[in-house]
């Protein structure tokens, strides 16, 4: 049996991300897969689980100083404070624990004699500031000059170059991805569930599927999977060496114009818009929520909670509500990785099917086939 050439730590395996990327990496030959949460996990074929409170130095320090075999890692996770999706992310606190937790992981990996390789970090578009300007320029651009506002991304950005250069044994590189979709339950970042289950309490209640959002907005999307594959080329790739990239699906997307797609993979018929909070309506929808999992025998979590995350703040943030049109766009160009070599891409329109589609497969959400039975 041959010896794995590679071993990837994945940091925030039950995260939209972190779920994508041990898939991937533990189905590539020559590989092996590490999968690191806070919570229990079962890992696909060919990974292992490590279960670990990143804010515990002394425990990082234990599970990970030891461990040769550790090649490669891709940190994907993320502290937010219950409640605090959007309004946190400014939050001093909240940015030191980040901070730390990236500290934990690469400072017992990085010593004399270790076998690190390559550590990839996660950004996203709060990197030019779409969270806080109410424009940006279009196409935004990684070689602009670092948006000067507070952000975890750059603590811990800098630490990962100051870390590296005395080092000097391993490379990093920094993705940053647009709205990213996939399939994890309670995830803090991850629309999908959350629309699902607005859709069918819905459904339930005779009413067709409205769009909930604000005015339209010209946006971006990233596959999770895209991200995984991107990450497993940005490991070994010489170009992708101390870059930054940024990471999206290669085409742009409107809310108002994908909703009749997502209408549709789901069994609904399209309604007329009903601006409301996406967040406020699943609110107390706990009873509800267990009704439709018994009527339809769902494998998903009876928790309402542990299943949709934070997922259906993060739409209303994403879905632009209570703002008002019209919006600028927001496009970040992914030339520079596709110049060095990266060329995978995905319809935006396709990920919606895919992911909305996965989590009736695998009896998460109920399908239109159900319904008619």
């Amino acid at each position: 049996m041959t010896t794995p050439q590679q071993t990837a730590l994945i940091v925030g395996a039950t995260g939209v991300v972190g779920q994508a990327c041990l898939r991937h990496f533990a189905s590539l030959p020559g590989w092996s897969a590490i999968g690191v949460a806070r919570r229990p996990i079962t890992p696909p074929p060919g990974a292992e689980a490590l279960q670990l409170d990143l804010q515990d130095g002394a425990a990082c320090a234990a599970a990970l100083a030891g461990r040769d075999d550790i090649t490669h890692v891709v940190y994907a996770a993320v502290y937010e404070k219950p409640g605090g999706l959007v309004g946190g992310w400014r939050d001093q606190e909240q940015m030191d624990t980040n901070l730390q937790m990236l500290r934990n992981v690469i400072e017992p990996l990085d010593r004399p004699g270790g076998a690190l390789r390559h550590v990839t970090i996660m950004q996203g578009g709060k990197a030019y500031g779409v969270h806080i300007h109410p424009q940006i320029a279009v196409p935004a651009r990684e070689r602009w000059p670092r948006d000067n506002h507070e952000n975890f991304y750059w603590l811990q950005e800098d630490f990962l170059r100051e870390r590296q250069a005395r080092s000097g044994a391993w490379h990093f590189t920094i993705m940053r991805p647009r709205i990213v979709f996939g399939d994890a339950m309670g995830s803090n970042m991850n629309p999908i569930p959350a629309i699902g289950v607005y859709a069918w309490l819905r459904h339930e209640q005779g009413l067709p599927l409205a769009y909930p959002g604000g005015p339209p907005r010209v946006n971006q999307a990233i596959d999770a999977d895209l991200i995984a594959q991107a990450c497993a080329w940005a490991a070994l790739a010489p170009n992708a060496r101390n870059e930054t990239f940024n990471l999206e699906n290669g085409d742009v997307f409107v809310w108002q114009n994908v909703w009749p797609t997502i209408a549709d993979v789901l069994g609904m018929p399209v309604g007329e818009p009903e601006p409301q909070s996406l967040a406020a309506a699943l609110d107390r929808q706990q009873s509800a929520w267990e009704r439709l999992v018994d009527k339809y025998q769902l494998a998903a979590p009876r928790e309402l909670a542990a299943f949709i995350g934070q997922g259906a703040t993060y739409a209303d943030f994403q879905m632009n509500h209570g703002k008002e049109g019209p919006l600028p766009a927001v496009i970040m160009s992914s030339v520079k990785i596709r110049q060095a070599g990266f060329h995978a891409c995905m319809d935006t329109e396709d990920m919606f099917r895919k992911w909305f589609g996965q989590l009736q497969e695998r009896g998460l959400l109920p399908s239109a086939a159900q319904a008619r039975a």
